[in-house]
């Protein structure tokens, strides 16, 4: 196994894509697509009084970002699926493999276009990234982190699509179940979660215990929101029931969108120039709202990291209000990803090597 190996089947992987001309109108829906999604969240933020154009960015971005995944995981698949048995059943994968080209060159040479295929797609979308970050609030280390968590997931999608085109001798049969993988992947794991958790329900008597000055300090939260959690908390004792997620939440970790919005950095605290503005405006009773508290992936994450916490810990109030101090879910999901997408390469290339001495049923050498 070569790099130039590689390089030879990727180029001319790409070059057939290129011929077909279909990736180009692909292209251009999705642009116009997320660019009609792009202006949409930007009326709608627009139709929120917040005087605050600095934070609109981060509705946007999220958004953007959450239905740019949802799409790729549409699109990606299909990049992968037909490229092993494609060339079978047109009988050119023969031509390949009788060079002295070895199966983990083609292996890695089809991977790579159907990932640069797929990456090419994200790098249309950046103007409109770009966008986002104009209007504000968005840090250039939250598109740096977010981007590669994303170009990762749609690589380990395309590892899985073209290993089931190496096992399976139909590119339709390759196609469908392609996509039952990005389900099981999304939905499935929901399901698994849901399932999981009703099976851990128990009961316990919860005392609910307040924070102190100095733990809302050391947590970060302003200075403006600690009277309210203060003066809004009490010391309680009462029997319920509940669900240990933080047992069976590693069942969601896989999940493209979990990885994903948990892997976003979170957003920069207040500045001193924004608290001198924010506390100018108060004291003429204005009241803002800030969209940071509304930001979609930050949301989610905040969600998923309280998943995997135990209950009744220390600081639990504090935890639900304020979302930090939680052990983040998206280096174990998104390591699990890519260890599949790995093997999947590992199983393709075992595919592809010569001579083979079973082949499918009906399936012709060359």
């Amino acid at each position: 196994m070569t790099p130039q190996g590689i390089r030879v089947v990727a180029r001319q992987e790409f070059t057939i894509r290129i011929r077909a001309g279909r990736w180009r109108w692909l292209l251009s829906i999705w642009f116009v697509l997320l660019l009609l999604v792009t202006a949409l969240l930007k009326l709608s933020v627009d139709n929120i009084d917040t005087g605050d154009a600095q934070n609109k960015g981060v509705v946007v971005y999220g958004g953007l970002t959450l239905l740019m995944l949802g799409l790729a995981l549409l699109v990606v698949p299909s990049l992968g699926a037909q490229s092993v048995n494609g060339d079978r059943e047109r009988g050119t994968l023969a031509t390949l493999q009788v060079t002295r080209l070895t199966a983990g060159d083609i292996a890695l040479g089809k991977f790579v276009a159907a990932w640069g295929t797929s990456l090419a797609f994200l790098a249309v979308t950046l103007p409109l990234v770009g966008y986002c970050m104009f209007l504000g609030g968005v840090p250039l280390l939250r598109v740096l982190a977010v981007t590669a968590v994303l170009a990762l997931l749609l690589g380990t999608v395309a590892a899985f699509a073209l290993c089931l085109s190496s096992l399976l001798a139909r590119t339709t049969t390759s196609g469908v179940l392609s996509y039952l993988v990005v389900f099981a992947l999304t939905i499935g794991t929901l399901v698994l979660f849901g399932l999981g958790a009703a099976l851990t329900r128990e009961n316990y008597t919860e005392v609910t215990t307040c924070p102190t000055e100095q733990q809302l300090i050391e947590q970060g939260v302003p200075e403006a929101d600690r009277p309210n959690i203060l003066q809004g908390c009490t010391v309680s004792s009462f029997a319920s029931s509940r669900t240990r997620t933080d047992r069976v939440w590693w069942l969601l970790a896989p999940n493209p969108f979990v990885v994903l919005a948990d892997a976003a950095p979170q957003l920069p605290p207040e500045t001193a120039a924004e608290k001198k503005v924010r506390l100018a405006d108060e004291a003429r009773g204005i009241s803002r709202i800030n969209l940071r508290q509304a930001d979609p992936l930050g949301a989610l994450g905040r969600t998923v990291r309280r998943l995997r916490s135990k209950p009744n810990a220390d600081g639990l109030i504090l935890s639900v209000l304020t979302g930090r101090g939680h052990k983040p879910v998206w280096p174990w999901g998104l390591g699990f990803d890519v260890a599949l997408g790995a093997g999947a390469l590992w199983v393709t290339a075992r595919r592809l090597r010569t001579p083979s001495r079973v082949l499918p049923r009906g399936q012709r050498v060359a």
